[in-house]
């Protein structure tokens, strides 16, 4: 995959479109975070702990994994019974996110801890990176694979909408911070498959006031981007 379009051409079955889209919003703010804790000049505890990034990092990242739990692992476990190269494909995918999710918790402790939270962040968060590009990438290069050849356009519908309604009245926001910075042709992809309603709200309304929230600081300083 290159970084100006995705290769979802692959895919046979599913659009796998908005699947690389968020995985690689996830990317954008990992790399943010790794950023900010390698600063000396600010306490990074601070910058995260006020960064409205670090909360929709954490939405976002939360609505995903679960999504996932709950309309995709699932449904594939059941289709693939009795294949075991497949299943243990399907348990390493819910371990890696088993991992992932209590770090987010862990983080936010590091913030609010005034003694030791200094020491534990910055382990912390190199280990969520670590094992969240990990986990991004494998989930590419075996499981989206997977992902087409078991469910059903009407299964990956429900995981979808299953992740539209999470994200409910915050779509204000997700759909902003998802195209955040995003190659102008992977930008055209994404709008392309839009309702023209969602598309105009983003284009006329959403995205400025995304931006006028400088979700990690960058304008005061905090971080570059």
């Amino acid at each position: 995959m290159s970084q100006n379009v995705w290769n979802v051409e692959k895919f046979k079955n599913l659009d796998m479109t908005m699947m690389f889209a968020i995985h690689d919003a996830l990317r954008r703010e990992l790399e943010r975070i790794a950023r900010i804790t390698a600063r000396v000049d600010e306490d990074p505890r601070h910058v995260l702990s006020t960064a409205v990034g670090w909360e929709l990092f954490k939405k976002f990242l939360t609505i995903h994994h679960t999504s996932e739990d709950v309309t995709v692992w699932p449904v594939m476990q059941q289709a693939l019974a009795g294949r075991p190269d497949e299943l243990a494909l399907l348990d390493a995918m819910e371990a890696e996110h088993a991992v992932i999710d209590p770090l987010l918790a862990d983080i936010d402790a590091a913030l609010a801890d005034r003694d030791s939270g200094p020491e534990r962040l910055g382990g912390l968060t190199d280990t969520l990176y670590t094992s969240l590009s990990h986990h991004l990438d494998h989930e590419e290069r075996e499981a989206l694979a997977l992902m087409d050849l078991t469910m059903t356009q009407e299964q990956w519908a429900a995981f979808s909408a299953e992740q539209r309604t999470r994200v409910g009245e915050d779509s204000r926001r997700y759909l902003p911070w998802l195209l955040d910075d995003m190659a102008a042709a992977k930008l055209a992809a994404v709008l392309g498959k839009m309702p023209e309603q969602l598309r105009n709200a983003y284009e006329t309304e959403w995205r400025a006031a995304y931006e006028d929230l400088d979700i990690w600081g960058s304008r005061a300083g905090s971080t570059a981007r």
